[in-house]
């Protein structure tokens, strides 16, 4: 199964912030200061974006300092309850999202949406990937596939996102492509892609659905073997690793990532945080994220990305209900 998305409808991340001070034309600094709060446990892929965002922004001299602080906790609804109720006393702060904002929202998991949320901007795009661990009797794609046709009890899939989100839903569209029930597929939850790495790797689960960029290190160290790739073409960052549409199987999808701030954020702090992150995307710190990272770069700010997320419910919506998680 294919979702299409075009380059302008794949986003991602920048960040919380404290302290604003006077923009430059010049790309000097435009923020004084950022803190950036993550939905989820460290390792993920909400985490690693807003790290090398962070990482990327002070660097360039684009913000003078940044801090960051994971909270876990109803499927990311935690974070965004406490940025919504906090409205006042967290206008410096940047919160970073991606696709399960949406489906989260459509399945009730929690109350708010995008809409209660200033809108920042999207930022990158990461690609999704299946993986196993170095030693597994599991060679590939296909084979994973086999094993999960001959016994679906037998292999469980774990990921770093809730039943019914994105994990499990990149997993259900591969087996739904190969012509197996994604619906009686054990899926086993994660607070973050530490986490889910971790079950990996002592055996809890036999495979496990996630971001491109969070298996990326784990497979250059020889723990962690890439079966598959939900890119068009393989990844430079990691050109070992096969798409699935190279082995049969028809899925590619990007999940985009990006940054919201609070309700009520004044409109010339949000066109600084903005400016900061457009300017960003010249500068060599930031390339150096991106390539490592294997990111796409997705630059919509404001209206382009209220449009996109929008259009992504009636996406995303349509595809849950045909998996059957709708």
């Amino acid at each position: 199964m294919t979702i299409k998305m075009g380059r302008r409808a794949l986003f991602a991340a920048v960040a919380s912030m404290g302290l604003v001070g006077p923009a430059f034309a010049d790309g000097h600094q435009v923020v004084d200061s950022i803190h950036f709060l993550i939905p989820g446990g460290a390792g993920g892929g909400w985490d690693g974006t807003a790290r090398g965002t962070g990482e990327a922004l002070t660097g360039a001299g684009l913000v003078g300092s940044a801090s960051y602080e994971n909270m876990s906790g109803g499927g990311g609804g935690k974070a965004i309850g406490y940025l919504i109720e906090n409205a006042a006393s967290n206008h410096g702060t940047l919160m970073v999202n991606s696709t399960p904002i949406v489906i989260r929202s459509l399945t009730g998991v929690f109350p708010q949406s995008f809409r209660d949320l200033t809108l920042v901007s999207g930022t990158i795009g990461d690609y999704a990937a299946l993986v196993v661990s170095a030693d597994s009797d599991i060679q590939d794609l296909n084979g994973l596939i086999d094993a999960f046709k001959a016994d679906p009890g037998k292999v469980a899939v774990g990921g770093g996102s809730v039943p019914g989100g994105m994990d499990h839903l990149v997993a259900a569209m591969v087996m739904q492509a190969a012509g197996a029930d994604p619906v009686a597929m054990k899926y086993v939850p994660y607070d973050g892609g530490g986490a889910t790495m971790a079950g990996l790797l002592s055996g809890e689960v036999q495979a496990v659905s996630t971001g491109f960029s969070e298996a990326v290190e784990l497979a250059k160290a020889g723990e962690v073997r890439i079966i598959g790739v939900t890119a068009d073409e393989r990844v430079s960052a990691y050109a070992d690793a096969p798409t699935m549409v190279e082995q049969g199987n028809d899925t590619t999808f990007v999940n985009w990532r990006g940054f919201f701030a609070a309700p009520g954020l004044p409109d010339d702090k949000l066109a600084m945080y903005q400016d900061a992150i457009a300017k960003m995307y010249d500068t060599p710190e930031w390339e150096e994220v991106r390539a490592r990272n294997g990111w796409v770069n997705i630059h919509n700010p404001g209206d382009d990305f209220r449009s996109f997320l929008e259009n992504q419910e009636q996406v995303i919506g349509d595809l849950m209900k045909k998996l059957g998680f709708l």
